[in-house]
């Protein structure tokens, strides 16, 4: 059998891992038909076919399905191989790709993404924001920002400092017409903006006074998914929004957005930067991480045990 190229399997694992050619074809920045090409060269050489394709789908067979669990480890432990070899250069380079949950982009990223890129000029920062969560092994993120609670076992995390704190706002022109909501139950007679999480279930609204938290079913005429429409529906004066302080805050200081609820507010819950957990740190992740714990943003974390 001839040698097989590190491309070919590459090219295999992206496209089983994703079920689409398109979508790993994008991932690994060359066009589809040279990466399906790829991965037929490596079927040629194997004497086996890898994958069932149809014009709506992507399936691995069975020789496939064994293929990628032998081979996924051993790729990493190359790239891991080749990562650990920059520690030699004398700056980072390449590509640092996380994802974010929405709250957490105003929360960590805006704020040191200019100074981040400033202090290491040879690396390129991809962020996506999504509220789902999403795997970043198979989706290849460097590493993910999530709520502390939401972060695999597997994974190593580190607490972020900030707290993404909750409060519900609403427009002045909102406000002198329907009144100022005095307690959280108050608000079952106001026109709530609702958010759905990409599970499909609504957001509680929660508070909290003193020791003891609680939360409200609110009701009313929107339902969107992103936080920009939510906030935005708040600006202009549809109902009252539950929406982060970072997000708020510029409005309510231009006086776009007036808080309400302020003694009922829970002080947010706790997100984590987590990465998968390797023998190495890919050199520009653990230039972003020292930033951030320079930066005192990052307090710590917990280790995996696998």
């Amino acid at each position: 059998m001839r040698k097989i190229a590190l491309t070919e399997m590459d090219s295999f694992v992206a496209v089983a891992q994703r079920a689409s050619f398109a979508k790993a074809a994008a991932q690994l920045g060359m066009s589809r038909s040279s990466l399906s090409e790829s991965v037929r060269t490596l079927e040629e050489r194997l004497g086996v076919r890898l994958l069932n394709r149809t014009t709506r789908s992507v399936s691995l067979t069975q020789a496939g399905e064994r293929l990628l669990a032998r081979l996924q480890p051993v790729l990493d432990d190359v790239n891991a191989a080749l990562e650990s070899v920059g520690s030699f250069r004398d700056r980072p380079t390449g590509t640092l790709r996380i994802t974010v949950a929405p709250p957490a982009v105003k929360m960590v990223v805006e704020p040191v993404l200019a100074r981040f890129l400033a202090a290491y000029p040879d690396v390129s920062v991809e962020v996506s924001s999504d509220s789902a969560l999403v795997n970043i092994i198979t989706e290849r993120y460097d590493a993910g920002i999530r709520l502390g609670e939401r972060v695999e076992k597997d994974m190593i995390a580190l607490r972020l400092t900030k707290r993404a704190r909750p409060m519900v706002v609403g427009a002045p022109s909102y406000v002198k017409k329907h009144g100022r909501p005095e307690k959280p139950d108050e608000l079952k007679s106001h026109n709530c903006i609702r958010a759905r999480f990409p599970s499909g279930a609504l957001l509680e609204w929660q508070f909290a006074r003193g020791a003891k938290p609680y939360q409200v079913t609110v009701q009313g005429n929107v339902i969107a998914n992103t936080q920009e429409l939510i906030l935005q529906a708040a600006l202009d004066g549809i109902g009252l929004a539950h929406v982060m302080q970072d997000e708020a805050a510029p409005h309510i200081k231009a006086k776009r957005l007036i808080p309400l609820l302020e003694d009922w507010a829970l002080p947010g819950p706790d997100f984590s930067l987590y990465y998968p957990s390797r023998r190495y740190t890919p050199l520009v992740l653990q230039a972003f991480i020292d930033f951030l714990r320079k930066d005192g943003l990052l307090v710590g974390g917990r280790h995996s045990n696998s």
